[in-house]
């Protein structure tokens, strides 16, 4: 009897299995990639048409108050409401896949966590270069601010990217935690989730309301600077990674 030694047997090691869950992930860049962008290159589209009716109403004398005006712009914040769906989406639709494909839960979740950083950083890279352009255009042309919202701070590009991949992250983030909540417990944890987390805000409000520390919270938020608070909301992604790993060592993937 001779043994036969199989040359096309494939690595199953951590760092192929945390790849795997990569490929699993953005297995159809459609819906992680190309709509994303398609969906952006609309919205620039509609408010450059808004910004040009600004502009041709408003006239030479009013063109310097509109641009203003310009300033406050929630256009580009789709993105991270859509990368926040994208990590819900990850954690609900290939978590039965990578276990049935003999990754472990902390091989998914990293995998999951390696991919919202790649994300992260790829959209970052394309906004970043959209503010550069739209910073030497003087605003496409019109003073419109898309990529460059005072939301974003004034550093230059390289405290724009800081502010983009900071958002990303929290965003991607707390959707994977709400979709750990959501495979684990479904839609009565979720509704709790959101629920406890509605309470918290309120008793918040209310706590700072009553002991009149608005003015220190604000004097707080003067000092750190819009790129410090940014750099503290960092706490807040680590713990919703954290928290949302230890709620999927319990789940049970369902058909």
């Amino acid at each position: 009897m001779t043994a036969v030694l199989d040359t096309t047997a494939r690595p199953t090691g951590a760092a192929h299995r945390i790849w795997s869950v990569v490929r699993l992930n953005t297995a159809n860049p459609w819906t992680t990639i190309t709509l994303p962008w398609m969906i952006l290159g609309f919205i620039f589209a509609i408010n450059w048409l808004i910004w040009w009716i600004i502009n041709t109403a408003a006239g030479p004398q009013g063109t310097a108050d509109a641009v203003d005006g310009l300033q406050w712009s929630g256009a580009s914040l789709f993105i991270f409401i859509y990368m926040m769906v994208v990590a819900i989406q990850a954690l609900n639709l290939t978590f039965p896949l990578a276990l049935g494909y003999g990754a472990t839960r902390r091989d998914f979740w990293l995998g999951s966590a390696l991919t919202f950083a790649l994300l992260a950083v790829m959209y970052t890279v394309g906004l970043t270069i959209l503010s550069v352009i739209e910073e030497a255009t003087g605003g496409w042309g019109l003073g419109g601010r898309m990529f460059t919202a005072i939301y974003f701070g004034d550093s230059g590009w390289a405290g724009r990217a800081f502010a983009y991949v900071t958002l990303l992250a929290i965003s991607l983030f707390f959707g994977a935690a709400i979709g750990a909540v959501y495979v684990r417990w479904r839609s009565f944890g979720v509704t709790a989730f959101f629920a406890v987390l509605s309470l918290l805000i309120v008793a918040l409000v209310a706590y700072l309301t009553f002991s009149q520390s608005w003015p220190a919270v604000g004097e707080l938020l003067g000092s750190l600077g819009l790129l410090g608070v940014y750099a503290w909301s960092y706490v807040v992604t680590a713990l919703c990674a954290v928290v949302g790993f230890f709620i999927l060592r319990g789940a049970t993937p369902r058909s």
